[in-house]
């Protein structure tokens, strides 16, 4: 493989970070609740907001605004639910994701206008004093600002690893993921769980969001464009599988890389489209959900 192939690669694997990132929380939320938000981009763009007006007002270093857009989103993702989604716990599981789309449009929509009032159409960005500075690895190039952020993204998939695996709310989550009706019996306040549960898929969208804002350009249009990435992220790893959702979007970020180096940039949506679209039909469960 020559240096251009491992640069592209290299390119790929670092916005596949983000749009695993990105789509990790969408995952969790739709394994949990079985309930898909397609307003889930719309809350990756209010995270890149936060970043951006910490930054414009007290010079906060990006990467560490993902302390406050983290527990900002958490807030607004669980006032989401208590007012909109609540009353879809009881539903079938069928009226559970129709429904679920139905508001999440309607949602999209309203948090997108709200972004024009407050901040205009403008497109607005980041640019910390390290902007464009990279690491050279002999005829490879890495920006710095996207390898921290995909460190962070690692980071940050660790803690949500561990919060799931050694904490009794995490616990709880996995429980009522696996068997809700068991859950209920066993005495777990099943409304409590998915209201933690859409508010940290909602959280995760502000870390993604924050850290999207380092390295390109955030207006109230974007969410469409991450929803769009979500789901095919989601579908390639699994719905509900977390880890393989992230190992999907680096895949995703490393096709559409190297794809649009072999085709031009033209082709690499395309070439992504036409991955999904073949995984759909022959393993619609998934490349890493269990057969």
């Amino acid at each position: 493989m020559t240096s251009i192939h491992v640069q592209n690669a290299v390119f790929g694997l670092l916005i596949g970070g983000l749009y695993g990132l990105g789509a990790v929380g969408l995952s969790l939320v739709f394994g949990v609740l079985t309930m898909l938000n397609v307003a889930h981009g719309e809350l990756i763009m209010l995270g890149g907001y936060v970043s951006i007006w910490l930054f414009t007002l007290w010079r906060l270093d990006p990467f560490v605004s993902v302390l406050v857009a983290g527990p900002a989103l958490f807030i607004v993702g669980a006032g989401l639910f208590w007012v909109l989604f609540r009353r879809l716990i009881h539903f079938t599981e069928e009226h559970k994701i129709k429904n679920s789309i139905l508001i999440g449009f309607g949602l999209a929509l309203v948090l997108q206008t709200l972004a024009i009032l407050a901040w205009e159409a403008d497109e607005r960005a980041v640019t910390p004093s390290y902007a464009g500075e990279v690491l050279a690895l002999g005829g490879v190039v890495v920006p710095l600002s996207r390898l921290a952020a995909l460190v962070l993204a690692f980071v940050v998939l660790g803690g949500l690893h561990l919060f799931l695996t050694h904490t009794r709310q995490g616990t709880a989550i996995r429980a009522t993921a696996e068997d809700e009706q068991g859950a209920a019996l066993a005495g777990i306040p099943i409304g409590r769980v998915y209201l933690i549960a859409f508010g940290l898929g909602s959280a995760l969208a502000g870390v993604a969001g924050a850290l999207v804002s380092v390295s390109e350009a955030i207006s109230p249009a974007i969410g469409l464009h991450w929803t769009l990435k979500a789901l095919i992220v989601i579908v390639l790893g699994g719905m509900g599988n977390i880890f393989g959702t992230f190992v999907a979007g680096v895949f995703l970020g490393v096709v559409e890389s190297m794809s649009g180096f072999l085709f031009g940039n033209a082709y690499r949506e395309v070439v992504g489209l036409a991955i999904f679209l073949i995984v759909l039909s022959a393993r619609p469960q998934g490349l890493f959900a269990r057969s």
